[in-house]
């Protein structure tokens, strides 16, 4: 019998709390910090796209890459990053990621060609492997397991909504304000600064031993991972049939099965595949993968259907999705709270019901669409369901886990949301294309995006049932009582 932990209320010895202690926010700071950036450079750079590509003069392709490197590099060495974190140290890997991350963004936003950028931003898509995973284990190792650690997930969960959420009104702000170059370089002094606290204020700590990484493992899976998101974006341009998608699609799926066999064989798993035998994660993984498939898209078509649509400026664009941004935060820090009272699974369920709702209502867009029944009402309901829904998904996956296997696991929770980002971006927006057919009339762009939301809708639904046949079940936990009035805030 497969042993599932009780998330919402451990049963260890030391009696729970919800509290953090004072000592401990200025690393939970610094996790959520590079958290923070690291999601924002998913979604800042949307609403400058036009202006790099006239700055740049790169193609439709090339700037499709300018969102597209960084995704795929970020997931495909994700469990690369989570492992070297359970190895050679948190804090060794968070300052490498972090590192890498900043330079990276130094370069691209000092690029003078479009394949400089696009090599910058697959940088930053490696540095920000390696931070990702460090940043929830550095957290998990500084917070006891119990109502506090929930709580320190949720401000992590909270924070790196907030960065996804808040990239749209960055980016447009920056743009407007300045030049697209900014949304890049604003990355160098905050990560400059993060970089020195962190050296001053986390200790080092590590799960596993010294014993060398699978990089056979590692190349494989990050390769086939690759491969399998390059074949999907292939298809917006070329269709499914094509040479040019079908070849890599099919290279990724042979290289994935042949990383299951090397791990199944080998003495030092990149990722020992008993992991998935725990329900909990193996089951949490699939559900934030499919809710990261839709709800990352919906930030870049809500961008897009605001500017090209609806006529909106960047910055117009950004402020009208402040309601949205809030949401996410708000439903990610109500969901510790909420967790203690339903348990995990159920509020997972719930939150992704009201995610799939708001889905469902913003497919009814129109041309002269209003702002508040276009834009707000209904992004305001995706993204406080998503942010209800990622708490205890998150949870129940870093709590399943071994303590050996704590960075794996982190690195498995990014690595579902982040490359189920990537491939749902790439099947919705080929699902847009096919209906407007390369028209550029607003009603038929509009029935496009339309159509990508109602897909979505069904995804979403799709995983709702998932998560009650798959996700474990837990008691309802009694409230702790020094639960505070307040939580604490989100950056």
């Amino acid at each position: 019998m497969t042993f599932m932990p009780d998330v919402s209320a451990p049963a260890s010895a030391p009696p729970a709390t919800s509290r953090i202690r004072p000592s401990t926010w200025a690393v939970v700071l610094a996790a959520c910090t590079g958290q923070f950036l690291v999601v924002l450079d998913v979604s800042v750079v949307n609403v400058a796209l036009p202006s790099m590509r006239a700055d740049l003069g790169l193609s439709a392709g090339g700037l499709q890459w300018v969102v597209n490197a960084y995704s795929i590099a970020f997931a495909g060495f994700m469990l690369l990053g989570g492992r070297a974190a359970d190895i050679y140290g948190r804090k060794l890997m968070f300052l490498v990621g972090l590192g890498v991350f900043t330079a990276a963004s130094l370069a691209g936003g000092l690029a003078q060609e479009g394949w400089q950028l696009l090599a910058a931003r697959a940088a930053q898509g490696l540095g920000a492997a390696v931070l990702a995973p460090a940043t929830l284990t550095i957290l998990t190792a500084a917070v006891p397991e119990g109502p506090a650690r929930t709580k320190a997930i949720g401000t992590w969960m909270a924070v790196g909504a907030g960065g996804g959420a808040a990239g749209g009104l960055i980016g447009g702000v920056l743009t407007d304000a300045l030049s697209w170059r900014w949304v890049l370089l604003i990355n160098v002094p905050i990560g400059a600064i993060v970089l020195v606290a962190a050296a001053l204020r986390i200790t080092e700590g590590r799960a596993g031993d010294r014993r060398r990484i699978d990089f056979l493992g590692a190349v494989l899976v990050t390769a086939g991972l690759a491969a399998v998101a390059y074949g999907i974006v292939q298809t917006e341009v070329e269709g499914w049939t094509a040479a040019a998608t079908l070849v890599p699609l099919l290279s990724g799926i042979a290289l994935l099965a042949a990383f299951v066999l090397v791990e199944a064989r080998t003495a030092v798993p990149l990722i020992p595949l008993r992991v998935f035998s725990v329900r909990a994660v193996s089951s949490a993984n699939v559900s934030m993968l499919l809710m990261g498939s839709a709800t990352f898209s919906m930030w870049y078509f809500m961008t897009v259907y605001a500017q090209n649509v609806l006529g909106y400026t960047p910055l117009q664009a950004g402020l009208a999705l402040m309601p949205t941004s809030a949401a996410v935060i708000i439903g990610s820090k109500l969901a510790p709270r909420l967790m203690v009272r339903t348990g995990a699974k159920s509020l997972a369920v719930a939150g992704v019901l009201i995610t799939a709702a708001g889905f469902g209502w913003q497919s009814t867009m129109g041309v002269e669409g209003s702002y508040l029944t276009a834009i707000c009402l209904p992004g305001v309901l995706m993204m406080a369901g998503a942010g209800l829904a990622s708490t205890p998904l998150a949870t129940l996956a870093t709590s399943g886990a071994d303590p050996g296997d704590a960075g794996l696991v982190s690195g498995l929770v990014n690595t579902s949301r982040t490359m189920g980002g990537a491939l749902g971006l790439s099947v919705l927006s080929t699902v847009a294309a096919a209906r407007t057919a390369g028209s550029g009339d607003p009603a038929e762009v509009t029935a496009g995006y339309a159509l990508a939301f109602r897909t979505a809708t069904g995804v979403l639904l799709a995983g709702v049932v998932v998560m009650l046949v798959w996700l474990p079940n837990h008691r309802r936990p009694r409230p702790p009582a020094d639960l505070p009035v307040e939580a604490p805030t989100a950056g």
